[in-house]
């Protein structure tokens, strides 16, 4: 299934809809985007909901972490992925600990939307 996502300003987030087979370039693309958004909104708040048919590799977390910090993801900004895909929770999670462990965003991934929600909205930290 071809990628595709849609970026869009929420009122006091950005929401990311995120479908398909993912490569690196797709996710260049998609950060590229969803970053430009929060900056022209002053918006440090992201809501990803995925439905990944195809996922990226597990070591992908890696290039995926440079690409924060090369796109210039604040540090401030906090990430709320949804991925009900197993495969792709799987490499979310390792997303989640890579950011974590070089602290370049507040990422944190969930099986359920409702989850992701109450701590994007909260002051919990991961």
């Amino acid at each position: 299934m071809p990628a595709t996502f849609s970026v869009e300003f929420k009122g006091d987030y950005v929401e990311i809809h995120s479908d398909g087979d993912k490569d690196l370039k797709y996710a260049l693309r998609l950060l590229a985007e969803a970053i430009a958004t929060c900056r022209e909104h002053d918006c440090h708040r992201i809501l990803g909901l995925a439905n990944t048919t195809s996922p990226l590799d597990v070591v992908d977390g890696f290039d995926l972490a440079k690409m924060f910090k090369e796109l210039g993801m604040p540090p401030t900004t906090r990430i709320a992925w949804v991925e009900p895909n197993p495969d792709g929770f799987e490499v979310i999670r390792f997303v989640e600990t890579v950011l974590y462990n070089r602290s370049i965003a507040a990422f944190k991934a969930f099986e359920d939307e409702l989850a992701a929600r109450e701590w994007l909205f909260s002051n919990r930290g991961i």
